[in-house]
């Protein structure tokens, strides 16, 4: 029962383990050539050890793990089987963990600022015309922020003469696409109109919101609207 444990443990264990983290390792870089022929190598080695051990133990009935004056060498090859496992879940978490982690922060950060934007571009009130515009254009790049200062200049000009009144909230949004500099966000509004004398009129709004990074930073390049079709 000894010998059996001890074979599990030095002589089938470590070999398949070292193979498993390699292949691994592999599906992890998505087997670029340089892999493919470190890991055949690697692997050519590991089975001529087992075939080695295997002859071994036919001939002299002791193999690696029961070999009671070999305690030095099942120390190096748990080492080596070990480091290999370490070294697939490292190249595992780095190339799909973190990864996958940025990627959901993005795209919670970019639909929070398209909401947001979104929603500040359909808000109007006449007591300060410019104060969602302004909101607006802090999260927009400089160039795209004085565009849309411009275009709103005139409009604001208007609904102020009316005495109109805009609010908006966002309905539903979310990630068209998204990069690791660049992405593009969905956003369905509620629109609410009023003006002196009129029953509030009601609109759904649909949005498409831009967005590259600037500096590590998510900025939005441009606002439009979705046309249905």
């Amino acid at each position: 029962m000894r010998n059996a444990w001890r074979v599990a443990a030095f002589d089938v264990a470590p070999p398949l383990a070292a193979v498993a983290a390699l292949v691994y390792i592999g599906v992890a870089l998505a087997w670029p050539l340089w892999w493919v022929a470190t890991c055949s190598v690697l692997c050519v080695l590991i089975v001529q050890g087992v075939v080695v051990n295997v002859v071994l133990a036919r001939r002299d009935g002791v193999t690696l793990g029961t070999d009671d004056d070999g305690p030095g060498l099942r120390l190096a090859v748990v080492a080596v089987a070990t480091a290999a496992v370490v070294a697939g879940v490292a190249v595992g978490y780095f190339r799909w963990t973190v990864p996958d982690g940025a990627l959901h922060d993005d795209s919670t950060e970019v639909v929070g600022i398209a909401t947001s934007i979104a929603e500040a571009s359909a808000t109007f009130t006449p007591q300060n015309p410019t104060a969602s515009i302004d909101r607006a254009a802090a999260m927009m790049s400089a160039d795209s922020a004085e565009a849309l200062k411009s275009q709103f200049a005139t409009v604001a000009e208007q609904l102020t003469s009316r005495g109109v009144s805009a609010q908006a909230s966002t309905i539903s949004a979310g990630v068209e696409a998204i990069g690791p500099g660049a992405a593009s966000v969905a956003v369905i509004l509620r629109g609410t109109q009023n003006a002196p004398g009129k029953p509030p009129e009601n609109a759904i709004l649909a949005l498409r919101v831009q967005l590259t990074k600037h500096d590590g930073r998510w900025l939005v390049d441009d606002l439009s609207p979705i046309h249905s079709r």
